[in-house]
């Protein structure tokens, strides 16, 4: 989003829209383009024509605007040629051709983003985009230029943004029209005359000296810095992304138009004082938008987030509501001209309608309330209400979901923004001259960098934060009437404080209580149920469906724990092991439900009737939306019978993998147990895990912390006379940046995967 770097522009004047449907068409038009064929793309542009031609030859007004209309058709035309021009490029050629007959290749690239680790459920690999200078391959050489998606098993390479690498691999289709094929790496080195040009060098050095600035400033500070400035979120927590999720306030987790809007605007504001003219003001402001953008990369992302933060400063200091319209529609047409596959990005979406509700909500929204409280405090209040009223319509579509506490989250977050942003870099320019100075200037930024860190954090917590409203066209166009209504009157409503004092307290009764989150959450893949000292884990796996692992210790707390999820089929039921805190409650889980086989490791309950299968290592089978692996018992390991004080060590051990998620689920299982899953699979990696023995101090903390989880669940009773969870364990895993949700602290809790991003939920 872009917040205002100064007042709101002027009062009132008409809003000049007649850029806006042309701007719309330009959308439209690239959207069309990066995802159809060249013939698809000719067949709209002739029906375009047409239908331009229809409505100027059987309307007169239509013909009083025909250079209207005109302008619409060539940008529609416009933008419709060049992305598909764009597109084939990629979808045909060397690299293309090579791609569908899966050639193995060697190629000379250039380094073109950040390698980026994915983690797999045995491994780890790195992604990262490269720009192919030159590839060999079936006796031919070409020299050419053609972005592929290179992957590269393994950790990441040492690869820099602009270095020229020697590289060699087998190539594969695109996964989309943006690149032209998938490269999977078999061996990458660096030139020896391949070191980045001088600007990357300095970037990243910059880049660095941010990161040491404020590093050890506690894990959340030192992450949130680098995104603030440059839009590096990779040290970020996910616990600390869910929060700010809830919060409203993800947009200050990526680069945006926000950052920029406010380092140009403090050059600007230190440029006055020194002399400078109108003219090299104009020349800093150009600089500085390219420096930044040299250092927060230019992917697209940052591209768009440079149009749309000039796009703040220039309608906002030269004609507000009036032109300001009118150079965000520019400001469009400039973006999709460039780079069509921006045209389909949710970030560009948000960002387009952000600025839109700045620009044409704000100023009216601060003139109603600057007639009872300060035009400072007005215009606080008035930049993020709009902003926000813009999003909630596309943050629904995109999530299902609207946050109910993002206005006054960013409201009480904004006096910081500003400071942690513009100290962030100081420390980092300042580092780069002398350490300790930077360190400094670090220790400064802590302090509004760890007040949005506490907003975001408290605010996730309050009751109702988000509500979940659904993604469906109904809700949508809902959301769309009733955020239209709200920005054509809310003006009026505005101007006195009484009736706005009212309509807040309405809409915090009436929405918060029926729209607060319910249960199950959207996208729930893997509930860890309260079931009090006692394990009980339910697998997603389909409409009204689940695997449930472990029935905890009583019938009734299990069968309620199912019976709030909807769950009346249980193909699957998992006895990891034979104590009472987990076998106990099974009847709970059979009661009113349609249950199939139960699966037992080497510690079998007693059982009686039904399909009971004894389980062992390597075991893979699909159970609806779920593919599950038995990792222990090995087979080498089963006998007939298993004492009490072996059971633990003989848990059943699983991974789940689900929507992309994949989950550890361990019984019981303690450090010597532990330590053969880790001799017997030393690259397993999983999102999330379920920890041991109910989070006991018997672990081994290396194996907890090497399987890579970003999330964990501790399935533990309230105030339990054992301890549980250990707070050294606890430690460990918050050490390894690891968001530990328990039922002890909260109830049920839930793992969700939406959008293809894993997060956890507490009840």
């Amino acid at each position: 989003m872009v917040t205002a770097p100064a007042r709101l522009g002027e009062r009132g004047g008409d809003v000049d829209l007649r850029m806006v449907a042309p701007a719309l068409a330009a959308w439209a038009g690239a959207v069309v383009a990066v995802r159809v064929s060249v013939t698809a793309v000719l067949v709209v542009s002739v029906c375009a024509a047409l239908v331009a031609a229809v409505v100027v030859r059987w309307f007169p007004s239509a013909r009083r605007r025909a250079a209207w209309v005109g302008l619409l058709l060539v940008l529609l035309i416009a933008s419709l040629a060049l992305g598909a021009l764009r597109a084939s490029t990629h979808r045909s050629g060397v690299v293309p051709d090579l791609a569908a007959e899966r050639a193995s290749v060697a190629i000379v690239a250039v380094v073109a983003s950040d390698p980026k680790e994915v983690r797999g459920t045995f491994g780890t690999s790195t992604v990262l985009r490269l720009t192919v200078l030159r590839v060999e391959a079936r006796g031919a050489t070409w020299r050419l230029r053609s972005p592929v998606t290179a992957w590269v098993r393994g950790d990441a390479p040492a690869l820099r943004l602009g270095q020229q690498v020697d590289a060699a691999g087998r190539l594969d289709a695109a996964d989309d029209s943006a690149t032209a094929a998938t490269l999977s790496l078999t061996r990458v080195s660096v030139r020896p005359d391949g070191d980045p040009a001088w600007w990357w060098d300095g970037a990243q050095r910059l880049r660095d000296a941010i990161t040491a600035a404020v590093s050890g400033r506690g894990t959340d500070v030192s992450a949130l810095v680098p995104a603030l400035v440059h839009g590096d979120d990779h040290a970020l927590s996910d616990g600390l992304r869910e929060d700010f999720r809830t919060s409203g306030l993800t947009h200050l987790l990526a680069v945006s138009g926000t950052n920029l809007t406010l380092l140009i605007g403090f050059l600007l504001a230190l440029a006055r004082p020194l002399g400078a003219g109108p003219r090299a003001r104009v020349v800093l402001a150009v600089v500085a938008t390219v420096g930044y953008v040299l250092l927060a990369r230019p992917e697209p992302s940052v591209v768009r987030a440079a149009v749309m933060g000039l796009v703040g400063i220039a309608g906002l200091s030269t004609g507000g509501r009036r032109r300001g319209a009118r150079c965000l529609a520019w400001a469009v047409v400039a973006v999709v001209l460039l780079d069509p596959w921006l045209a389909t990005s949710a970030g560009f979406l948000l960002s387009a309608v952000a600025t839109g509700g700045i620009l044409l909500l704000a100023p009216v929204w601060r003139d109603a309330l600057a007639r009872w409280m300060p035009l400072w405090f007005a215009e606080a209040i008035a930049v993020p209400a709009a902003a926000q009223l813009a999003c909630t319509a596309p943050v629904a579509a995109l999530s299902g979901e609207v946050s109910l506490v993002a206005v006054v989250a960013n409201l009480v977050v904004a006096p910081a923004v500003g400071p942690a942003t513009v100290l962030g870099l100081a420390g980092g320019l300042a580092g780069l001259l002398w350490a300790p100075l930077g360190t400094l200037v670090g220790l400064l930024t802590t302090v509004p960098a760890g007040w949005i860190v506490l907003v975001g954090r408290r605010a996730a917590d309050l009751p109702g934060a988000s509500a979940a409203v659904g993604e469906g066209p109904i809700t949508i166009a809902l959301l769309v009437i009733v955020s239209g209504v709200v920005a054509v009157t809310g003006h009026l409503l505005l101007r006195r404080p009484l009736p706005t004092v009212v309509a807040a307290m309405l809409i915090a009764v009436v929405t918060v209580a029926p729209l607060s989150p319910g249960w199950p959450p959207r996208g729930w893949v893997m509930v860890a149920c309260d079931v009090g000292q006692g394990d009980a884990t339910v697998l997603r796996a389909g409409p009204s469906a689940a695997v449930v692992i472990d029935a905890g210790p009583d019938p009734g707390d299990v069968g309620r724990c199912l019976d709030d999820l909807g769950i009346r089929t249980v193909p699957l039921v998992v006895l990891t092991h034979a104590h009472a805190d987990h076998v106990d409650g099974l009847s709970g889980v059979i009661r009113g439900r349609d249950v199939g086989w139960v699966g037992v490791g080497l510690s079998r309950p007693s059982l009686s009737g039904g399909d009971v299968r004894r389980l062992r290592g390597g075991e893979r089978w699909r159970v609806g939306d779920l593919t599950l692996t038995v990792l222990a018992p090995l087979a080498a390991e089963q006998r007939a019978d298993v004492t009490e004080d072996e059971a633990n060590d003989a848990s059943v051990v699983l991974v789940a993998e689900t929507q992309g998620a994949r989950i550890l689920l361990t019984g019981d299982v303690e450090p010597p147990g532990q330590a053969v899953l880790r001799r017997t699979y030393p690259d397993l990696r999983v999102d999330v895990l379920k920890v041991p023995h109910h989070g006991s101090a018997h672990q081994d903390a290396a194996w907890l912390t090497d399987l890579g989880a970003r999330w964990a669940t501790v399935s533990a009773g309230r105030d339990n006379t054992y301890g549980h969870p250990a707070p050294a364990t606890l430690t460990t895993l918050n050490a390894a940046d690891v968001t530990v949700l328990r039922t002890d602290a909260g109830g049920d809790v839930a793992v969700v995967v939406r959008n293809g991003e894993i997060n956890g939920v507490r009840r």
